[in-house]
């Protein structure tokens, strides 16, 4: 089979999805076609959900019937060889796709890492397929013991979810002195330890697994600290590794950080070829340096700055780097992150100011449903610039999160956080009076003052 097309994708998550979708939208004389190598992917943010939030798992599918509605081509196979010299693409069935334009957008795969008998029944890591995926939640429904390794957002994730499930004991396993480490600082890894706990978790920190044993499927586990443990299922959510075989072979070069390299309008080093999503190298906002984030909206921005720019850099939308923007949802509980924290900003070397506040997230305070919201933000010291922030609270402290990194990509300054102006209401948000961001900027400006009067 040899099929052309103007534009080929190879991938249909997120990041092959957007990418299509924008290259259509300009560029509507194209043909357009993505390959995908399975027939039914899922949304990749809810997978933890299908084992209890979500009825039913195939929810949770990713449909490409937008693509087909749009007049995209959607074919199902694998890529398995590059020829950039005649542009074309080798598939697994024998099928064979020639290109002007090619964007890679090949995703990650899960790390599995090399402990004594990883290779055991009952050890799922998290691939994206749905098939793989209703196979595993019908496993794991129907154990006693399960055992999640990796306590960053997808393995805190899986605990409060599974641990909603009636007969299961969960147990959440991480290498580092605490939860969410990279992501934010420990008074807020602090609340949501505090939550998984209530909920009954078992957290295990500063510790790891060393051997999963037992004849075919998993029986027992050992740490490090020599402590054995009865468990039926394993759950690996210790991060993913860009999908970059493709691209190697055919020549293509790769950051850093492993991803396949590309340039701020996301060409790789042909300038016929563009990566996005996973598979493609990240670089800190602040640093340049190469970063590993793996987030469904950095590779749908990606895939919008690729899909406007295939054949003409007709908007200046380049890729100025990973703010790093996380938000998650444990019990009621909402999380979020976005750039640099005070433990990474210091690390990094930066002279910084942190403001603080706390209050609630509606007003009255006798008003039902208030939550209690927690804002920490990072400036730099010099020149005021907002450079990162924390946000905790109820569901409003998602669309807060938003606002700050909004703030650090445009390099909003403290006055103008202070300064800000915004819409209220007694059900939806704080009190204009006291809005969490520019109380927390003003205790910020405190800060600078106090050291401006002792300098």
């Amino acid at each position: 089979m040899d099929k052309r097309a103007d534009i080929l994708v190879i991938g249909a998550g997120p990041a092959g999805i957007i990418s299509a979708l924008t290259a259509k939208r300009y560029y509507p004389d194209k043909k357009i076609l993505v390959l995908k190598s399975i027939a039914d992917g899922c949304i990749p943010c809810g997978i933890p959900y299908m084992f209890s939030s979500l009825k039913n798992p195939m929810d949770n599918v990713l449909s490409t019937d937008g693509l087909v509605k749009s007049g995209i081509e959607v074919a199902v196979d694998e890529a398995v060889k590059l020829l950039r010299n005649i542009k074309s693409v080798q598939t697994k069935n024998n099928g064979e796709y020639v290109y002007e334009k090619l964007i890679l957008a090949t995703g990650s795969s899960p790390v599995i890492p090399k402990i004594p008998g990883i290779d055991k029944k009952g050890v799922y890591p998290i691939y994206k397929d749905m098939d793989y995926l209703k196979t595993c939640v019908e496993e794991i429904k129907n154990a006693k013991n399960v055992l999640i390794v990796g306590g960053g957002f997808i393995g805190v994730e899986f605990a409060d979810e599974i641990s909603k499930i009636q007969g299961i004991s969960v147990f959440l396993v991480e290498t580092l002195p605490r939860l969410l480490a990279h992501s934010f600082d420990q008074d807020f890894s602090f609340l949501v330890e505090e939550k998984l706990k209530n909920k009954g978790v078992k957290i295990l920190l500063n510790t790891r697994v060393v051997e999963i044993s037992g004849k075919t499927k998993v029986e027992e586990v050992r740490f490090e600290n020599g402590e054995v443990l009865k468990i039926d299922s394993i759950i690996l959510g210790i991060g993913a590794a860009p999908n970059t075989k493709l691209a190697t072979d055919a020549g293509l070069d790769l950051g850093k950080g492993k991803g396949i390299w590309v340039d701020e309008y996301m060409r790789t080093s042909d300038s016929d070829i563009f990566a996005v999503g996973d598979c493609a190298g990240k670089r800190d906002f602040f640093t340049r340096r190469d970063a590993v984030v793996m987030l469904a909206s950095t590779a749908t921005a990606e895939a919008r700055i690729a899909g406007a720019n295939l054949y003409q850099l007709k908007v200046v939308r380049e890729n100025k780097g990973t703010i790093a923007i996380y938000s998650t949802y444990v019990d009621g509980l909402v999380l979020g992150s976005a750039g640099l924290t005070e433990t990474s900003a210091k690390k990094e070397g930066f002279e910084i100011i942190v403001g603080d506040t706390e209050g609630l997230d509606k007003h009255p305070k006798s008003l039902p449903g208030v939550n209690r919201i927690k804002v920490k933000l990072i400036f730099s010291r010099q020149s005021g610039i907002l450079m990162g922030g924390q946000v905790s609270g109820g569901i409003s402290a998602g669309e807060i999160i938003n606002i700050i990194g909004m703030g650090i990509q445009q390099r909003v300054s403290l006055t103008e956080l202070e300064t800000l102006q915004m819409a209220t209401h007694p059900y939806l948000t704080s009190a204009p009076t006291m809005y969490p961001i520019v109380l927390a900027a003003q205790d910020a400006l405190g800060e600078m003052q106090k050291i401006y009067k002792e300098g």
